[in-house]
């Protein structure tokens, strides 16, 4: 297994929605307010053009398989970054690709000198919860900043 980190391109924007949406529906989680309907799912290399932003794509034998970035979320405080747009598709899961990506994302928010990570979730993403537990993130009350993903109810921080 050959995976390979590489950040995203134009060229991979349809491919990266459509991993995204599938995951998405398989947690029946595919609804208003979260990424199933947002915009820029759609166009993901424009918006990761953003400054002290970064999406990361794991690939394997030329096939997008699961992908993580971060974003500076409008709203969010000084120094906090998001961690967005995780996901893996089914068949990589359970091999440490996640948190690879996961990991490469972290290194990116560190090395564009953010402090804390914030993110957004789902109980249905049990799985991921778990993950992001073990990286060091702790619940929260309520959500910070404006991501305009309303239906998500599970909320969580990084301290650097």
């Amino acid at each position: 297994m050959a995976i390979t980190l590489r950040k995203i391109t134009p060229a991979d924007n349809i491919a990266t929605a459509s991993m995204i949406r599938s995951v998405l529906k398989e947690f029946k989680v595919d609804k208003p307010g979260t990424v199933y309907t947002d915009p820029t799912t759609d166009d993901l290399s424009t918006l990761f053009e953003h400054p002290k932003s970064a999406y990361w794509l794991a690939e394997e034998d030329g096939v997008i398989i699961g992908g993580c970035g971060i974003y500076p979320t409008d709203g969010l405080p000084d120094g906090c970054v998001e961690l967005v747009k995780f996901y893996a598709l089914p068949a990589s899961r359970g091999k440490g690709i996640g948190r690879m990506l996961m990991e490469k994302s972290i290194t990116s928010a560190q090395q564009y000198g953010y402090n804390e990570i914030y993110l957004e979730s789902f109980p249905e993403l049990a799985k991921a919860i778990t993950m992001y537990e073990k990286a060091g993130f702790k619940k929260l009350a309520g959500p910070l900043g404006n991501s305009g993903h309303y239906a998500c109810n599970i909320w969580m921080l990084l301290v650097l």
